[in-house]
C-alpha cells in the first residue's frame, strides 16, 4: 500500500509546472522580468517535435508567472475562506498532503466578500490573516503556504492539499482555543496550464504525434493531391461518400462554402498521409454555417469526430448549428441524436440556458441512463410489469385483493411495488428523491434542473418532467383519504387505470429516453419506429379504456370490449427487446465512459479534450478546430496528440483578435500566436469563404479593403433594398458614419481604465432615440455597444441599464468589450473609441485585429464615435478610417443633432464639476 501510495503522488499531472509554482519566493512571484532573460521567441519552423514542444515551456511558465503576479496585486480583492482543521493525511509519501475544511456559514460570506467555489487545481495561499496587500503574506504571525487543491467533496468544504511544504500548525483545529486561525485565500486555477504541461512532455512512444509532425516545417503536403488517393476515385468510391458528395454539391452553401466542405470530405477519407487544413472565415462569411454542414456529413458518413473550440460559448454555437441541421433530416423522433455527445462544466456552460442542447448534454444523457439500466425500477421491470398487466389483469387484480386480505400484505406490496390505490409508492419515493438531488445539483436552475416531459405527440421532442410523479406524491392526506378510505378497495377498473397509468409514465420517459440517448449501432431505426408506435399503442390504449369506464356500467365489462386494443398493444410491447447490447453497467461513471466510446460527434473546448485521454477510448479519425485563431498553439497541442487523429480541420481568421495573454515577455515570444495563424504565415493552403451576408455594403466596405485586400464579396442578400433599414432620421444615422465628438475628455477611473463621460451621454442620448422610435413604430431593434476599455464599458452600461431591463421585448441593448463581442452581430452598433488627447495617443485602439472585430459586428447600421483629431494625429488605421469616412461623405459632427448638442454640454459641465470637487479634496 505504502509503495502504490508514493507511485500515485508521483504521478501528479502537471507535477513540473507545480513544483515550478511552488519554488517561487514571494519576491519572485512580486518580479515581473523573472523569466525576461530566459523566453526565448518562439519561431515559426521547428526541426523536431522535441524542439517544437519545448520552445513553449519556459513561455508557458512565464504566463504562469504573470497570472498568479496579477492575483497577487489584487489579493486584498482575492476569494478567502476560514478554515475550521488541517490534518496531515500520510507521512509515508515525500509530498505534504493535507485534508483541509473550510468554514461555510453566511457569516463567512459575509465577511470576506466570498470565498468562491473550491476547484480541483486551485492555486491557494494559506496564511494566518485575509491579507490587504501581497506583503502582509510574509509579515503574517505564519508565513504563508502556497498549495495545490488536489480534489474537493461534494459538501465544497472539504479539500485535500498538495502543500508546498509543511504547515506550520500541523494539526489545526479550530475547536482548539491554541490553535491560531488560518485561512485560504483563491489566487488561481492551474487546469489548462497543467493540462497543456502534459500535452508538452516529450514522451512520444505514448503520444500520437502524426500531425504535429506534418506541421514542423513549411513543406506541406496537400492529401488533394494524394497520389494512391487519386488512383482509388478511379475506381468505385464507397455509397455513403458518393450520396454525401451528390447532397453537399446540392446544397444551399455558395461556391467557396461547398467548395471548403468538398475539400474537408476528401482530406477526411485519405488513409494514407496526415494533414491540417485551414478554412479562412472573415465575419459574416457564414463560417459556423459552414462547419454545421461539414459536421451533419461527418456525422453521416459515421466519421468519429472531436469538435473543439477554445470557448463554452463557441462550443456550445457550434454544438447548436449543428443540432439544427441534425433534427431537419431525424427520421423518428430524437433517434440519433444518441450518437451525438457534449460534454463540459454544466455551470459554466449555463447549459440549463441551452434547453435545445439538453438531449446531448453528457451529464443529463447520464442521468437518464442511470434511470433505464441501474435504477431498481428500469426499463426492463416497467416493461415486464406492463405485459404482464394487459396479459392478465384478472390475476393482478386478484393477487391485489388476496394481499389485502392477507398477513403478508406488506411484503407483497413492496414486492410488486403496487400500492392499496394501484400507485407504485416505491417509485415514487426514489423520484421524489431524484428530484431533491436533481435541485442540488451543482449548475441547475431550480425548475430546469428537472427535465420537463413534453414528449410532444407530433414531433417526438422530450424533456423528462420528474415532477408529474410528485404531484400524486404532494396530494394532501385528507383529499385522498375523502376519495378513497385505506379499508375500501379500488374497484377492478380502479386497479387497472391507476397501475396502467403509472406504468405508462414510466415507459413514455425510458423509451424515449432509450432511442434518444443510446447510440445507434445500440438501437436500430426500425427498433426505434416500433418504440415509437408503442408509445402511441399505449396513448391510444389508454384513451379508449377511459373512454369505455365512463360509459360501461358492468364490472369488467369494459376491458372484455377492448381486447382488440389490448392485444395490439401487447404484441408491439412484447416486440420491443427488453435487454440491449451494453455492459452490465454498476454506475455513472461506466454509463459516461461507455456514451463518449461509442459517439460519432463529441463536443468539447480544447481543454476539456485531455479528459479524452482514457484507457479503452475509442480512437477518434478526425479533429475539427472552431474559432482556431483564438487559441495558442500550445493548448492545441492537448487534442492534437488524441489516439487516431490523422487529419485536423482548423476553421478561423487571423485577422480577429487572438488569444488572451497576460504577460507582456510571453507576448513578445509570440506565446499567444495560434497553430493557424503561424501556419498561414508560412503560406499554408487557406480555403476562403468569400461571400459575407452580414453587414451592409456601406459597412462591409472599409474592412473588406483594409484587412482582406477586397476578396470579400457582399452577397445578394445585404445588397436588397429591405436591408437598407433605417432606424433614426437624419444623414447621420444612415447605414455607415463616423461621428466627430470634439469636447470630449479621457479620464482613468481607480483600475486604471480609460473613460469618456461625454462619448457615453451622446451614446446615451442616441439609445433614448432609438428605444423611443421602437416603441413608436413598434419595430424590432438590436443594439450593440462596443468599446476596448472596461471603465467606458461600465460607464454606459450605467447609462442605458434601463433600456436593458425594460419589458419591451423588441428593443434590446447589448454593452461589451471589443472580444465580449468577437464572434456576435447586432441590428446596430454603436462604437466608442474613448480617446481624447492632444499627442494622439490611441493605445490598443490601433491593433487591426481589435479594429477588425469592432468595425465588422453591424448588420443595418454602424455609427463611430470618436475625437477626430486625436484618431487622425495617431498615424494608425484609425487615421484611413476617419479619411475615409470624409471621403464618403459620412463624417458627422455630433453636436448637429440638437438632442447631442444639448447631451454633451451637460456631460461637460458635470465632468468640470467633478474635476473641482476632486481639486477640492
Amino acid at each position: 500500500m505504502e509503495m502504490t501510495t508514493v507511485k500515485k503522488e508521483r504521478e501528479i499531472a502537471g507535477r513540473g509546472l507545480i513544483d515550478c509554482v511552488f519554488s517561487w519566493s514571494l519576491k519572485d512571484v512580486l518580479n515581473n522580468k523573472l523569466y525576461k532573460h530566459k523566453v526565448s521567441k518562439i519561431p515559426k519552423t521547428f526541426s523536431s517535435v522535441r524542439e517544437y514542444k519545448k520552445s513553449f515551456i519556459l513561455p508557458l511558465l512565464e504566463e504562469t508567472h504573470a497570472d498568479l503576479l496579477s492575483s497577487m496585486e489584487t489579493i486584498s480583492r482575492a476569494p478567502s475562506c476560514e478554515i475550521v482543521s488541517v490534518k496531515r493525511i500520510t507521512k509515508v509519501s515525500k509530498d505534504f498532503l493535507y485534508s483541509v475544511v473550510l468554514k461555510r456559514s453566511s457569516e463567512e460570506v459575509k465577511d470576506a466578500g466570498t470565498y468562491n467555489e473550491p476547484q480541483s487545481r486551485d492555486i491557494i495561499a494559506i496564511t494566518s490573516v485575509r491579507p490587504k496587500r501581497a506583503g502582509d503574506l510574509e509579515r503574517a504571525e505564519m508565513s504563508y503556504v502556497i498549495a495545490l487543491v488536489q480534489s474537493v467533496k461534494e459538501d465544497l468544504t472539504t479539500l485535500r492539499l498538495l502543500s508546498s511544504k509543511p504547515i506550520s500548525v500541523v494539526e489545526h483545529n479550530k475547536k482548539d482555543s491554541k490553535s491560531g486561525t488560518l485561512f485560504a485565500v483563491n489566487l488561481i486555477n492551474l487546469t489548462t496550464n497543467i493540462r497543456i504541461w502534459e500535452a508538452l512532455k516529450p514522451d512520444m512512444e505514448e503520444q500520437n504525434i502524426n500531425v504535429i509532425q506534418r506541421v514542423l516545417q513549411p513543406n506541406f503536403v496537400d492529401v488533394e493531391n494524394c497520389d494512391m488517393c487519386r488512383r482509388l476515385s478511379k475506381q468505385k468510391r464507397n455509397a455513403a461518400y458518393s450520396n454525401m458528395m451528390a447532397i453537399i454539391r446540392s446544397s444551399e452553401l455558395n461556391e467557396s462554402q461547398e467548395a471548403a466542405v468538398l475539400s474537408c470530405i476528401n482530406t477526411k477519407e485519405c488513409r494514407h498521409q496526415n494533414s491540417v487544413k485551414l478554412i479562412w472565415g472573415p465575419p459574416g462569411t457564414g463560417k459556423t454555417n459552414t462547419v454545421g454542414f461539414l459536421l451533419h456529413s461527418l456525422l453521416k458518413m459515421k466519421c468519429r469526430t472531436l469538435t473543439c473550440a477554445p470557448t463554452n460559448t463557441a462550443v456550445l454555437e457550434v454544438t447548436e448549428r449543428l443540432l439544427k441541421k441534425v433534427e431537419e433530416s431525424l427520421e423518428c423522433n430524437t433517434y440519433g441524436l444518441g450518437d451525438i455527445v457534449l460534454f463540459g462544466h454544466g455551470e459554466r456552460m449555463q447549459i440549463v440556458d441551452h434547453d435545445d442542447l439538453l438531449d446531448v448534454f453528457l451529464d443529463h444523457r447520464v442521468d437518464r441512463l442511470v434511470e433505464c439500466f441501474v435504477s431498481s425500477s428500469s426499463w426492463k421491470v416497467n416493461l415486464v410489469s406492463m405485459i404482464g398487466l394487459l396479459n392478465k389483469p384478472e390475476m393482478q387484480y386478484r393477487l391485489y385483493l388476496n394481499n389485502r386480505q392477507g398477513h403478508g400484505y406488506e411484503e407483497e406490496k413492496k414486492k410488486n411495488e403496487v400500492s392499496d390505490n394501484g400507485e407504485d409508492t416505491n417509485k415514487n419515493q426514489s423520484e421524489e428523491t431524484r428530484y431533491k438531488s436533481s435541485k442540488d445539483r451543482k449548475g441547475k436552475k431550480e425548475g430546469k434542473e428537472l427535465i420537463v416531459q413534453s414528449l410532444n405527440e407530433n414531433k417526438g421532442k422530450k424533456k423528462v418532467e420528474d415532477m408529474l410523479y410528485l404531484k400524486e406524491k404532494k396530494q394532501p392526506k385528507n383529499e385522498e383519504k375523502k376519495n378513497k378510505k385505506r379499508d375500501d378497495p379500488l374497484t377492478f377498473e380502479e386497479f387497472i387505470k391507476r397501475k396502467f397509468n403509472c406504468i405508462e409514465k414510466r415507459l413514455v420517459l425510458y423509451i424515449t429516453d432509450l432511442y434518444t440517448h443510446l447510440p445507434t449501432f445500440i438501437i436500430s431505426l426500425e427498433i426505434a419506429k416500433t418504440m415509437a408506435t408503442a408509445l402511441e399503442s399505449l396513448k391510444s390504449f389508454r384513451m379508449q379504456f377511459d373512454k369505455e369506464v365512463l360509459s360501461s356500467g358492468e364490472p369488467g365489462g369494459c376491458f372484455r370490449k377492448l381486447s382488440f386494443a389490448r392485444k395490439n398493444c401487447l404484441d408491439v410491447l412484447k416486440s420491443l427487446p427488453q435487454q440491449f447490447p451494453v455492459p452490465e453497467f454498476s454506475g455513472r461513471e461506466e454509463i459516461e465512459q461507455f456514451c463518449l466510446k461509442n459517439a460519432c460527434l463529441i463536443f468539447c473546448t480544447v481543454s476539456s479534450s485531455a479528459k479524452l485521454y482514457t484507457e479503452g477510448m475509442t480512437p477518434f479519425e478526425l479533429l475539427v478546430i472552431d474559432e482556431a485563431a483564438q487559441l495558442k498553439e500550445c493548448e492545441s497541442t492537448i487534442p492534437l496528440q488524441l489516439p487516431g487523429v490523422q487529419h485536423a480541420i482548423l476553421i478561423g481568421d487571423e485577422k480577429q483578435l487572438p488569444a488572451m495573454v497576460k504577460s507582456k515577455i510571453s507576448t513578445e515570444a509570440e506565446f499567444g500566436r495560434s497553430l493557424f495563424e503561424r501556419l498561414a504565415l508560412l503560406g499554408h493552403k487557406k480555403h476562403l469563404l468569400n461571400v459575407q451576408h452580414r453587414m451592409h455594403p456601406s459597412i462591409s466596405l472599409f474592412p473588406n479593403r483594409e484587412f482582406y485586400k477586397n476578396h470579400i464579396s457582399d452577397g445578394q442578400n445585404v445588397k436588397g433594398k429591405s436591408y437598407n433599414r433605417r432606424f433614426l432620421h437624419g444623414r447621420m444615422y444612415g447605414p455607415y458614419s463616423f461621428i466627430n465628438v470634439a469636447h470630449g475628455k479621457e479620464e482613468f477611473d481607480n483600475k486604471h481604465s480609460l473613460k469618456n463621460m461625454v462619448e457615453v451621454a451622446v451614446i446615451s442620448a442616441i439609445i433614448a432615440k432609438l428605444y423611443k422610435g421602437s416603441i413608436e413604430t413598434k419595430k424590432k431593434v438590436r443594439v450593440g455597444v462596443i468599446s476596448p476599455y472596461k471603465a467606458q464599458v461600465y460607464a454606459i452600461q450605467e447609462k442605458v441599464n434601463t433600456y436593458g431591463n425594460n419589458n419591451n421585448s423588441d428593443f434590446t441593448v447589448s454593452v461589451r468589450s471589443v472580444d465580449g463581442f468577437q464572434g456576435g452581430e447586432e441590428d446596430v452598433i454603436i462604437i466608442s473609441t474613448v480617446r481624447c488627447n492632444e499627442k494622439g495617443s490611441v493605445g490598443f485602439l490601433s491593433n487591426h485585429q481589435i479594429t477588425n472585430v469592432g468595425l465588422t459586428r453591424a448588420r443595418h447600421c454602424l455609427w463611430i464615435l470618436g475625437h477626430a483629431e486625436t484618431l487622425m494625429r495617431s498615424g494608425s488605421i484609425w487615421k484611413k478610417l476617419v479619411v475615409d469616412a470624409k471621403n464618403r461623405k459620412c463624417f458627422h459632427n455630433a453636436d448637429e443633432d440638437k438632442n447631442l448638442a444639448h447631451a454633451i454640454t451637460a456631460a461637460l459641465a458635470l465632468v468640470k464639476l467633478n474635476q473641482l470637487n476632486l481639486n477640492d479634496e
